[in-house]
């Protein structure tokens, strides 16, 4: 059996995460697939003879996602600004790689935007729907020109256009959940932003509905039918479920980042550049160059860049961030030493046994990356619940409608009812929290030199 990590793109909600874990879970060969949401990526095991990484991005890439080897360029449905290639006669895109630091900083700048100009405008519009209501509750006074403009059933027309106005700038920063979310309800995969694309779409709908109905009770002096409409609009809604689903996304983004830093320590650990021995020369060469065999010199205050064991020198070595073991601990010939530990005392030539991947603190890394990952049983049983949640709310949300229907009341209030179901449901608490615990307790772990082999054993 084989075992790869991918990155995976695309994916807002555990719902999505689920839906590409089913699509690789499918193929022949696939002996186990775990899909990370807070990582945004995947770890699989499976049959070489049966299945290659070529087809494992394929389905991905059909499940409307992208995939790539970890490290390597992405397959996704083309997007601006990335290069296209062919993935089984699919035109898709490549872009390369980037750390997990400066993805997850990119990703907390763009939330960080959104959510902050949505709130710009989300602020005037909850205050001109709502400033009747703190006038006779709270008692806060209106100022002039709002209450001339705005106040009363004879600036119906106003007080309704000037919260649309105000709406389209939001719904455009925003833009993502309804593209996102439509495009996955015709495929028959609705998730988490489908929900958000519904709710939101149908309030905004509504309200437009809303301004011809006021509209043309104006016109035919029907001052009840304005008043009415104009206490059921929905404008308000439509703004705050996005901006509030923005701020979630904000604050996860900036979890994603925070999580990641403690692999990234472990990798800076790592010396980037090494001294070896080439033709009695010695050379500084990148770390990742060396070879088994590689004769290497290490001075006091340098760090080991592999694992082997010492030819020449006498010194003191500071092991305390693979071992644990504050004190450093005297070395000789013939002692072994291991890669990322740091030289104290003197001078040391060793001979390189273990480099690259094969060192002692590169198959940390992949331990600790693959913990986080990796899935606890609590968190498999929550992704299989939001496979399902996003079409079952959907449900609901028409059968509460219907129901308030038949049972007499108003088309407004059955459907208030419905579009509250809609936007009050979120599986990404669900697929969220568990992911967070593990990745938060393995990367803690690690800091304080405890390593935990999965999700699983924690």
């Amino acid at each position: 059996m084989k075992k790869e990590r991918y990155d995976i793109t695309g994916m807002t909600c555990s719902a999505c995460s689920t839906r590409v874990e089913k699509a690789v879970n499918k193929l022949p060969g696939i002996a186990k697939c775990s899909v990370n949401l807070l990582t945004n990526s995947m770890q699989v095991e499976y049959d070489e003879a049966q299945l290659s990484t070529a087809g494992i991005v394929r389905a991905v890439v059909d499940a409307g996602y992208g995939a790539s080897l970890k490290g390597e360029r992405s397959g996704a449905p083309a997007a601006a600004g990335g290069s296209t290639a062919a993935v089984g006669g699919k035109t898709v895109a490549s872009a390369p790689a980037d750390s997990a630091s400066s993805v997850a900083q990119e990703q907390m700048l763009e939330m960080r935007h959104r959510f902050v100009w949505s709130l710009v405008f989300l602020l005037p519009m909850m205050y001109i729907s709502m400033h009747h209501m703190l006038l006779m509750w709270v008692g806060l006074p209106v100022p002039a020109m709002v209450k001339a403009a705005l106040h009363g059933p004879e600036n119906g027309v106003a007080f309704a256009f000037t919260q649309f106005l105000l709406l389209l700038p939001i719904l455009y920063l925003n833009r993502k959940f309804f593209i996102v979310g439509f495009k996955n309800l015709f495929k028959l995969a609705p998730n988490m932003d489908t929900l958000i694309a519904v709710g939101s779409g149908a309030s905004a709908l509504y309200g437009v509905f809303a301004i011809f109905r006021i509209g043309w009770g104006l016109g035919h002096g029907d001052l009840a039918l304005v008043d009415e409409y104009m206490n059921n609009l929905y404008f308000e809604s439509a703004g705050m479920i996005v901006t509030l689903i923005s701020m979630g996304k904000f604050l996860e983004s900036k979890s994603k980042g925070k999580t990641s830093a403690a692999i990234e320590k472990l990798m800076d650990l790592a010396p980037k550049t090494a001294h070896v021995l080439r033709d009695g020369q010695e050379v500084e060469i990148p770390a990742e160059a060396l070879v088994s065999g590689d004769e290497v010199l290490v001075r006091p205050g340098e760090r080991i860049p592999a694992d082997g064991f010492i030819l020449e020198g006498t010194t003191a070595v500071d092991e305390s961030a693979i071992t644990g073991e504050s004190m450093p601990v005297e070395k000789g010939p013939d002692d072994k030493v291991t890669s990322a530990t740091l030289n104290k005392g003197g001078f040391i030539r060793f001979k390189a046994t273990r480099v690259g991947e094969d060192s002692t603190i590169s198959q940390i890394i992949r331990l600790v990356d693959e913990a986080s990952s990796s899935k606890a049983p609590i968190a498999q049983l929550a992704d299989q619940v939001a496979g399902v949640f996003v079409p079952v709310v959907m449900v609901i949300a028409v059968l509460v409608a219907a129901v308030w229907l038949a049972l007499g009341s108003t088309f407004e209030f059955a459907f208030g009812c419905g579009i509250a179901v809609l936007v009050i449901s979120c599986p990404c608490a669900l697929g969220l929290a568990t992911p967070v615990a593990i990745m938060v307790g393995t990367g803690k772990g690690a800091e304080n030199g405890i390593l935990i082999k999965s999700g699983e054993a924690l």
